[in-house]
């Protein structure tokens, strides 16, 4: 079987990488042999940047990657492999439009960090305007057992903190981190895929300090929750989580005083905040390794399948369905969360809107679906029986979502039970007074608990 293009070309491009750097290693720069491995690597690169406009090679166990294609074990590239990882690169990220002075001064710094006597001595790497180097972060694992919640929240606040890293390097850079933020997206698509019920109980919890961080989490887990529940797993579930992160990135544009503001805005205030679908689009297209799809759903992510919504004048005879299910999750985390100049609204008032105009915004097959993986009460609700007892959610079930599994921690005096008991509502048989159905959802601060460690 002969070899594929895109590996010829990924195959080349190491061979030429290696002998760049054999070569700056043996002679004095700006010998021929020097000048001429140099061409050769950039003609290489400008090969594959035909095919994609950012060309990354890793270093990730044992395997050379080149974009996503193995191309070689490491020890067939002994040489170039060891040099790099003696000096702590696995990932070199080249942009389309590098020049051959950037890449010569890439061989440059290598040989540099190489000849230092002492390795743990700080080094500045130089910037270059088509080139970063540093660590792979590719299926990032996750540290602890998935199933304790306890690792779940870790990784939750953890997510939190980077997306406001994500966030801080769109606006100070004009680029968001794409590397952090997939190293980020990693961990969470392994949670959605090994504890997606604990993963979107944590969405139910609400730091208001930080609504634009834990907004950006809380729609990149709904919106995996959802893509995983259509059976789509692997990169494409992480392009859809990523996408989704980034949905309102173009708000770093926004001026604070609207962004931030505590009250309604007014109608001009509004037309200015609108703007950032469209500067998301912008950023977004204008970041390397960042999939075709993020600047889509941050285009489209307020567009809605019967020409409302906005950019106004914008129509499509259909969004696509990351769109769908991140426009989804946005609507539903805005509404969920309380903030200066609007009150949470309980996810049946919620349900209501995404229903509105008899169905035709939001794609009702996908809003059924989402029904079915939240419920009207979503996990770690806290929440009242129609007999009077207090419980929480342990599970959502899908046929009836208005009768969970509950687990029942006060009785209908309202006293502590020592030994909680579970229910499944939807089995419950109401003619011998036993709770059979959700009257209310409560506040866990009025009962001096944490719903979510009872999971």
């Amino acid at each position: 079987m002969t070899a594929t293009p895109r590996f010829q070309l990924a195959d080349e491009l190491l061979r030429r990488f290696a002998a760049a750097m054999r070569s700056s290693q043996l002679y004095t720069p700006g010998h021929p042999i020097i000048t001429r491995n140099l061409a050769s690597l950039s003609a290489a690169i400008q090969l594959l940047h035909g095919l994609e406009r950012t060309t990354v090679i890793g270093i990730v166990g044992d395997e050379v990657i080149v974009d996503d294609t193995p191309v070689a074990k490491a020890d067939a590239l002994g040489t170039l492999v060891r040099r790099l990882q003696h000096v702590g690169i696995e990932r070199i990220s080249i942009d389309r439009g590098v020049t051959p002075e950037e890449i010569a001064d890439l061989i440059q710094s290598v040989n540099t960090l190489e000849r230092r006597d002492n390795l743990e001595e700080p080094f500045e790497f130089p910037t270059l305007a088509h080139i970063r180097v540093g660590r792979v972060a590719v299926d990032q694992r996750v540290e602890g057992n998935l199933q304790d919640m306890a690792t779940i929240r870790r990784l939750y606040s953890s997510s939190v903190g980077v997306a406001e890293d994500v966030w801080d390097s769109a606006q100070t850079e004009g680029k968001p981190d794409a590397t952090v933020a997939r190293t980020m997206i990693d961990g969470l698509a392994q949670a959605v895929a090994e504890n997606r019920t604990a993963l979107l109980a944590l969405t139910t919890l609400k730091n208001y300090d930080n609504y634009t961080f834990t907004h950006m989490v809380n729609v990149s887990i709904l919106t995996m929750g959802q893509a995983a529940g259509m059976g789509i797993d692997g990169a494409l579930l992480r392009e859809f989580g990523l996408a989704a992160l980034m949905h309102d990135i173009g708000k770093v544009r926004t001026p604070l005083e609207v962004l931030n503001k505590p009250d309604k805005l007014t109608d001009d205030e509004f037309v200015i905040m609108k703007r950032h679908v469209v500067d998301g689009a912008e950023i977004l297209r204008g970041t390397p390794e960042i999939p075709a799809l993020a600047p889509i759903v941050a285009f489209e992510h307020h567009l809605r399948l019967d020409g409302s919504g906005y950019p106004h004048g914008v129509s499509r005879p259909k969004l696509n369905v990351g769109t769908m299910l991140c426009g989804i999750a946005d609507v539903y985390d805005a509404m969920r969360s309380h903030r200066a100049y609007q009150q949470s609204f309980p996810t049946d008032r919620i349900l209501e809107v995404l229903k509105r105009n008899d169905g035709q915004q939001f794609d009702q097959n996908l809003v059924r679906r989402f029904v079915q993986l939240l419920g009207i009460y979503p996990t770690g609700t806290l929440v009242r029986l129609n007999t009077g007892e207090v419980a929480v959610v342990i599970e959502v079930h899908a046929p009836d979502p208005y009768r969970p599994h509950v687990r029942v921690l006060f009785d209908r005096a309202g006293t502590k039970i020592d030994l909680p008991y579970e229910v499944n509502l939807w089995e419950a048989d109401a003619a011998r007074d036993l709770p059979s159905s959700v009257s209310a959802p409560l506040k866990p601060a009025d009962y001096d608990i944490d719903p979510l460690t009872l999971l």
